[in-house]
């Protein structure tokens, strides 16, 4: 007897429909599963069969062969271990699948119960498009599930709790779609960073227009601290943001029951012992990389000249494309990745190169040695560059703090609104993602501005893609200033945010 059971599966960060065709039939005892399992899916055998025997159920004695279709696309994980037993059941005739358009997933432990399985948010999202009426997952899973305001949830606890339900004896309750809790956590403050005003000023740009950032100056002089408060003048995400940053999340099991949206700007700060497949994705079977982690948020890369350059040169092209592309031999997964690239490095090896007190100990070959592990292409592709100087006792001996973060937060805020509603057809609601109709139409320069421009661009030897950066930071300065237009102010400040000169050599 043949049975089918409906499930989900992931190729990428997007979910499909997968189909589990159980047959049973006469001849010598065997389990067989087909379409392109991993070593996961093949080991379901083993727990499917341990967990139908501890929850009162026979298993048959018969030849059974397990399809998951379609059979062309790779299947992983143990998600499939519920639809296999449900198969198995009704291909016995020991349980009867009576409901329409309903779907079961989730790993089975071998006395049955259900274990949470990963990318649960992107294959519920899957199961709305779909039509899926009704979704079985495990209890841990079930509150993300909910975020995709599709189909029921239904979270079970074991495999007798919900044989119990499809027979009527014991309904379960659908879960509850999940909502957040009014408590949020307080992140770090602006108003902890004594001094340090310009390069404030230059984070608040970045913030307000989505640009990347590159802070240059010696140690200990706060490049990372004030990386690491930049999500907190963000501005917060909106629904659809942080559904396509949890599937990520999901995709890579760092969701919680507890917590299973993300809901705050993602902040990624990888080890410059990183990989290039650990940065941009990749693998026998495609996972998401820091690059599409950091989707919607914060990448930080510190000590940048410390990165193998393989793994900087990853960068170049999801930085354009807000997407990166892995091919394999199995077949081709694009994931997003459209995410702020805050960088900070010493200007040397030991980091006081051009420092007043004349402390640098490196000589001009080993400074030039240890820039050139940065690409100009690279380079090319950040807005703001700032130097971030060692504060002096006077200011670090202040007790008065700084502006905080919610004050500076409201100004960004403000100037994305501009933004969005200004460029609302461009498809973009921020500067730093203007295309080149969209740059002609919004980030037009007067007669004095083209003058001043002509004059950096000869002596300062920008390339046409710096142009259009430095023409983006000046739009996004303008709406910092509630500025229609471009004056002269906005863009001699943008163009004081341009590589310091030892990296212009």
């Amino acid at each position: 007897m043949v049975c089918q059971v409906q499930s989900l599966g992931l190729h990428g960060v997007t979910g499909y429909l997968v189909s589990a065709e159980c047959d049973t039939s006469s001849g010598l005892p065997n389990f067989m599963v087909v379409g392109l399992p991993d070593a996961a899916v093949n080991e379901a055998k083993e727990r499917v069969r341990s967990a139908i025997k501890n929850s009162g159920f026979s298993f048959p004695v018969s030849r059974i062969t397990i399809n998951l279709a379609p059979a062309h696309l790779k299947k992983a994980g143990t998600l499939y271990d519920l639809p296999i037993l449900i198969g198995i059941l009704c291909a016995a005739q020991q349980l009867r699948l009576k409901r329409d358009r309903c779907a079961f997933l989730g790993e089975l432990s071998l006395s049955g119960r259900l274990r949470p399985c990963a990318g649960m948010l992107p294959m519920a999202l899957c199961a709305k498009r779909e039509g899926i009426r009704e979704l079985y997952v495990p209890e841990d899973n079930a509150p993300e599930a909910t975020l995709a305001d599709g189909p029921v949830v239904y979270p079970v606890r074991d495999v007798g709790q919900l044989v119990r339900h499809l027979t009527g004896e014991e309904p379960i309750s659908p879960a509850p779609p999940w909502k957040p809790s009014a408590q949020t956590a307080r992140g770090a403050d602006f108003a902890e960073v004594k001094g340090q005003d310009q390069v404030k000023r230059a984070l608040e740009i970045a913030a307000a227009g989505g640009h990347n950032v590159l802070m240059t100056g010696p140690p200990g002089s706060g490049k990372s601290m004030l990386a690491r408060r930049l999500p907190g003048i963000l501005p917060s995400m909106t629904r659809q943001e942080a559904l396509e940053a949890t599937e990520i999340h999901s995709v890579m099991g760092l969701t919680s029951a507890e917590h299973p949206l993300v809901d705050t700007r993602p902040f990624r700060a990888p080890h410059h012992t990183v990989s290039p497949m650990g940065m941009a994705g990749g693998g026998s079977t495609p996972r998401p990389g820091e690059i599409s982690l950091a989707h919607h948020g914060v990448l930080f890369l510190d000590e940048l000249p410390e990165f193998p350059r393989e793994v900087l040169e990853v960068l170049r092209q999801p930085l354009e494309d807000g997407q990166v592309q892995i091919t394999r031999a199995a077949g081709t997964v694009v994931y997003p990745s459209r995410f702020m690239l805050v960088c900070a490095m010493n200007p040397c090896k030991c980091g006081w190169y051009g420092h007043p007190s004349g402390r640098c100990r490196c000589s001009e070959a080993e400074v030039k040695k240890y820039l050139s592990r940065l690409s100009g292409p690279l380079l090319d592709r950040i807005d703001l560059f700032v130097e971030v100087t060692a504060l002096e006792f006077d200011e670090l001996s202040q007790r008065e703090p700084g502006e905080s973060s919610a004050r500076v937060k409201e100004r960004v805020d403000q100037a994305r609104a501009v933004q969005s509603k200004r460029q609302a057809q461009a498809g973009t609601d921020r500067n730093a993602y203007l295309a080149r109709e969209a740059l002609n139409r919004f980030c037009a320069l007067d007669d004095a501005c083209q003058q001043l421009m002509k004059r950096a661009f000869d002596r300062m030897g920008l390339t046409a893609r710096t142009y259009d950066r430095i023409l983006r930071v000046a739009r996004t300065i303008a709406d910092l200033d509630h500025s229609e237009s471009i004056q002269s102010q906005h863009l001699a400040e943008a163009l004081q945010y341009r590589p310091p000169e030892y990296l212009r050599r």
